[in-house]
Parts: structure tokens; sequence; C-alpha cells
């Protein structure tokens, strides 16, 4: 990619929440921002059908991404929110090589549950951007995007592609109501740390991969759908320990703020699987409110057991606020001293 983009498809992939009526100023607020740009939107036709029919008919939602994908016309993919059960999905994109037939090279954006999406995208031969969506981003409540969030869909629209990631000079919390009368209503900021090296050497590169660290437990563990494990085990979603090979990993936690119990048991699904065998680092993402911080870094250490991989912690990615924007599947050099990750030759 390293294009302008023009025309940009809406999907919903996971929830349908952007179709409620109660949520239609937000999403009114979103769509005259992506105007106010010059781009042309439009809502896939299953987007904008509400939670129920979303939740009920995956083939449709299979259906919105395969079409934005053919379609010639647009530039990028832009995913409303996320959601849980994503991995429904993979029958109607890989039963007869519908996915990899349909792929073309264009942008393709979204956070947290479209984890699943971006591996699955990864697997049919397209690098993907993580960090960003367009319900809890674009729609954002306050006077105008968050300005570091801002900074980096800009850079996206305007050249197809991200150059480099430092850090936010501040943070938000999560925004307790979203109603109406919070429209125009600025979060507080809070002073931010930087990228914080836990361990290995300060400089490391390979391409990223990776994302939600609740939606990579529920890969591996049925609690909260039990056929989820063997869906993605026979649809091979998950990249196996030889795919991981030099790449650096990239984990964020959820607003569910998992215990640490939970993030242990994520990270040892990791370890078995190869991932912390094979990779050439590990990024962490700042948790939401900053809940159990201490308590991840500690574990990231322990359970990875290798004190010579890299680890960096507090990335303005994922489910905290304000986000970046990371390509994945391009060449990354972090710097942790220096403060700085840097894309592309």
């Amino acid at each position: 990619m390293g294009n302008m983009i023009r025309n940009v498809a809406v999907v919903s992939l996971s929830s349908g929440i952007i179709g409620e009526p109660g949520v239609r100023f937000e999403v009114e607020i979103g769509l005259r921002r992506l105007e106010a740009y010059g781009l042309n939107v439009r809502f896939m036709p299953h987007a904008m059908k509400g939670l129920e029919y979303v939740r009920a008919h995956p083939e449709k939602r299979a259906e919105d991404l395969l079409q934005a994908l053919r379609d010639p016309e647009t530039d990028m993919i832009l995913c409303a929110i996320g959601g849980d059960d994503m991995y429904r999905l993979a029958p109607y994109l890989f039963d007869r090589g519908e996915l990899a037939e349909a792929v073309r090279d264009k942008v393709f954006l979204g956070f947290s549950d479209t984890t699943l999406n971006h591996l699955m995208l990864h697997k049919a031969g397209l690098n993907t951007f993580y960090g960003q969506a367009f319900f809890p981003d674009i729609c954002e409540l306050g006077p105008d995007m968050h300005p570091y969030t801002k900074q980096y869909f800009e850079e996206l629209i305007a050249t197809g592609t991200i150059r480099e990631i430092t850090p936010s000079n501040v943070w938000y919390r999560e925004r307790a109501r979203f109603d109406r009368d919070q429209v125009g209503k600025q979060l507080p900021a809070l002073p931010n740390g930087g990228f914080e090296l836990l361990q290995g050497p300060p400089v490391f590169s390979g391409k990223i991969l990776g994302g939600c660290i609740d939606s990579l437990y529920d890969m591996f563990s049925g609690e909260r759908y039990p056929d989820m494990p063997a869906m993605c085990e026979k649809y091979r979603l998950f990249p196996d320990a030889g795919d991981w090979r030099g790449r650096i990993l990239l984990l964020e936690s959820s607003e569910e703020k998992p215990s640490p119990e939970k993030y242990r048991q994520a990270l040892e699904y990791l370890k078995e699987a190869g991932v912390f065998g094979a990779v050439s680092g590990v990024l962490a993402g700042k948790p939401m409110d900053e809940t159990y911080a201490e308590e991840y870094k500690k574990l990231l250490t322990e359970v990875i057991g290798r004190p010579e991989l890299p680890v960096v912690f507090n990335l303005n990615i994922g489910h905290a606020m304000p986000r970046c924007i990371m390509p994945f599947g391009v060449t990354a050099r972090v710097d942790a001293e220096g403060q700085v990750i840097r894309f592309g030759e």
C-alpha cells in the first residue's frame, strides 16, 4: 500500500451495535468526521442491521467482507467495532477458498475481536492495520477525535501506510457514559509514561502480528464459546510456530480487563503453541484504565521465561485510549530507548 484513501467501506464483522437506533447520533458524528476528510463512505449491506440480525447471520457478515475486498473502488475496509464471535465467519471465508480469491491490496483497519479477521487475512496473504475502529475512535463523543488517535488515522488515509509510532504524552480513562449529553465533553487527560522495556535488548526488529489477548485466549479456551477452539483448529486460524519465527508478537487486553489468572492462562496457551520460542520480541499495550498493569508486567516476564527476549510494555495500542495504528506484516524496528517504532525500509 502507499496510496491516498478515497473510498471507505464500513463493515460490522462482529457486533452489530452501529445499527441500533440508540447510537444513531454517535454514528452520525463519525460519518460527518469521515466526510470532512473528503472520504466517500458506504456502509456495507448488513453493517447497519443491528445487534440481533448481525449476531444471527455470520454468513452475511462474511458476504460484506468479501464484497468490500472484491470491490475495485474500495480503498479501505474500516471495521465498525469488535465483539466476540468473529470465529463464526470462518466456514464462509475458507470452505471454498472464498477469502483467498477475494483478497486485493487494500487497507483493512480494526482491533479487539477483529484480531481473528487479522489472522484470517494474514493467512490469505494480506497485510493489515491494527489499532482503531469506526465506532470507538471516529465516533468519539468529545469535541473531536483524540489528537493522538487522529494523527495516526490522518496519516493512514493520506498515505495508505504508517511510518513510525511514538508514545502519546497523555492517556484517558474509559468514558463512564455514552449518552447524548456527553457529546462535546472532553475526557480529562492523564500523563503517560512512554514505552517501558521490561527485559531484553532495547532494539529489535521483525514483522508484527497478534492483537487482543482475550480473543487469542478464546481461540484456545472453550469458556466463552465451546465450539470456538475446534473451529479455530479446523481452519488453522492461529499461525503455527514456524509462522511466528522472527516476528514480533503484539498483545493488548480488552475492556473486560482480564484477571491476572486469565492473563497468565492466555500467556501459557501462547507458550504451548510455541510462540515465545519463535518470536524476536513482544509488544504489550497499556491496559484500559491501567487496571492490572503491574500484574501483567510481572506475568509477561515470568511466563515467557526467556530473559533475553525483548518485552516492551505500555504501548498506546488497543483498548486504552488514545490509540495508534500498527501495520502488520511490515518490517518494524523497535527502539525502546529512543521511544520509537519505525516501519519499512
